[in-house]
Formats: C-alpha cells, sequence, structure tokens
C-alpha cells in the first residue's frame, strides 16, 4: 500500500468516525427527549388538552420588581396545528378582581380592560411567540414530529448542583434551543436560545428555569416554578399554588367579551 492510498483510507475512517459519531449523539439525545416525555408523563402529557395555572406573577426591569399581581392562566392546546402561529391559546387573568387579562390566540393578541380590548403591539406579540416556540415543554408537547427536527446530544455537567444531561434541539429554520435535562428525573431544569434583533441587530439570550415539578393530575407533571432571564436580567417569574390539567374552562374562556369596544393598538 502505497502512502497516497494510506491517506486516502485513514481519511475515510475519519469520516465515517465522525459520521458514527454525529448519528450516536442525535440517537442519545432522541432518546433522551422521549425519557423526558415519558418522565412528564407520557402519553397524557402528549394528550394534555388544557391546564389552568394559580399563582403569583412577578415581571422585572434590570433585576428590581417592575410588576407584581394574583395571576390565573388558563391554556388550551388546539387539536389542529394552525397554518401559521400557535397550536395553542391562552388568557392570562389578573388582579384579585380579574378584570384585567390578555388574550392570547394562535396569531393575535388582545389587551382586555374595562375600556375595552386593545390589539397588544407588534413587539409584545413577538415576545410571546418567540418564548413560546422555544419552550422546551411547548417543543415536547407540540413540536417534537415536526419535519426538519434534530436532537443532539452534548454531553453530560453539572449545574446548580444537579447532574444534568445536555441536549440541543434544532428545528428545520435552524433556530436551536440547549436544554438541560436533570439526570435523575429527565425533566427539563433549565434552557437558552438565543435571536438576532432584526432592528438593531443585537443578539439576545434568553434562559429559563424550571423548577418544583409536581404532579398536576392524572400523572402529568409540571413545574410549579419559573424564571426568564434576558441578557442576563431576570424579566419574570411565576410561583404556582395550584395547577389543574384537563379541565372544564369557563365559556368563552378565549373569546372577548360580547360587545367589547375595540381600541386601536398603540405601538
Amino acid at each position: 500500500m502505497n502512502f497516497r492510498s494510506s491517506i486516502k483510507r485513514m481519511g475515510l475512517t475519519l469520516l465515517l468516525s465522525g459520521s458514527l459519531a454525529a448519528q450516536t449523539n442525535a440517537n442519545k439525545g432522541k432518546q433522551l427527549c422521549d425519557q423526558s416525555i415519558a418522565a412528564l408523563g407520557g402519553e397524557r402529557f402528549l394528550h394534555m388538552q388544557n391546564r389552568v395555572e394559580s399563582g403569583r406573577v412577578y415581571s422585572f426591569f434590570r433585576e428590581q420588581i417592575s410588576g407584581l399581581d394574583i395571576a390565573k392562566i388558563y391554556t388550551e392546546y388546539l387539536s389542529d396545528r394552525p397554518a401559521k402561529g400557535l397550536a395553542l391559546r391562552q388568557r392570562q387573568v389578573f388582579g384579585k378582581k380579574q378584570d384585567y387579562s390578555v388574550l392570547f390566540l394562535s396569531d393575535q393578541a388582545w389587551d382586555v380592560t374595562f375600556r375595552g380590548a386593545r390589539p397588544v403591539s407588534d413587539e409584545k406579540w413577538q415576545r410571546y411567540l418567540r418564548s413560546t416556540e422555544n419552550d422546551v415543554l411547548y417543543i415536547l408537547r407540540v413540536r417534537y414530529n415536526e419535519p426538519g427536527m434534530q436532537f443532539d446530544y452534548i454531553g453530560t455537567d453539572v449545574y446548580q448542583s444537579t447532574h444534568v444531561e445536555i441536549v440541543d434541539i434544532t428545528d428545520a429554520q435552524d433556530r436551536t434551543v440547549r436544554v438541560y435535562f436533570d439526570h435523575n428525573t429527565l425533566l427539563p431544569v433549565h434552557q437558552a436560545f438565543s435571536w438576532i434583533d432584526q432592528e438593531t441587530r443585537y443578539h439576545n439570550d434568553e434562559v429559563t428555569e424550571f423548577d418544583k415539578y409536581r404532579d398536576a393530575g392524572g400523572g402529568i407533571m409540571w413545574p410549579y416554578t419559573m424564571q426568564r432571564e434576558r441578557n442576563g436580567y431576570k424579566t419574570y417569574q411565576i410561583f404556582s399554588d395550584k395547577v389543574e390539567v384537563n379541565q372544564s374552562l369557563p365559556s368563552k374562556t378565549f373569546e372577548l367579551p360580547p360587545g367589547v369596544k375595540v381600541l386601536k393598538r398603540v405601538d
């Protein structure tokens, strides 16, 4: 065997080894996500129809609390995924009197008060859309079998004293969410993704922490505490006192009040 043939064979071996390693990482990443779905409740999690979270919500600006309120959040998963927007709708109701709410439909959203209903700003809608589409719990429940999804195992590590398994989930649009799964429970405890603001061209890093998982009913596990950060600053926290799944929701939960005055959007 001459030198050139040896080099070719060596190159082929390295290529095959790299391909095999990539395939192994993809298989392990998918396997970990499968196991996480099982830990979240398996088929019951995948067929969860709705969820009601009750508790306290905090918003922050530069690490200072800019708002806090009692909240009740109604979420319903759509049986048929729309061509545009999200496969869920949500109503976030705030205050002791529950006299203010935000209604998120699959492709639009409204601020609803005693004055009327006002379409939310484009920035607020895009923030909600981006955070939902890149939420690992939404990905596992809704987007898991989406064409082009890739699951790459990154490795194992220790995160905040917890042994974690790390997986990169990448969709067909090349958006990647890095997820840390608790090694023992296989539940998601941390996720991170990045995005570029199309107007300012600034790079942004979004992080979500998941904690205090409990059985929300029928074996479906859900985090009672969630915290979001953007570029190192805390932006949102929810502490749920109660989470219920597959409830009979009040009629017209996801509709604007009849005869409501429609106000002009303020951007």
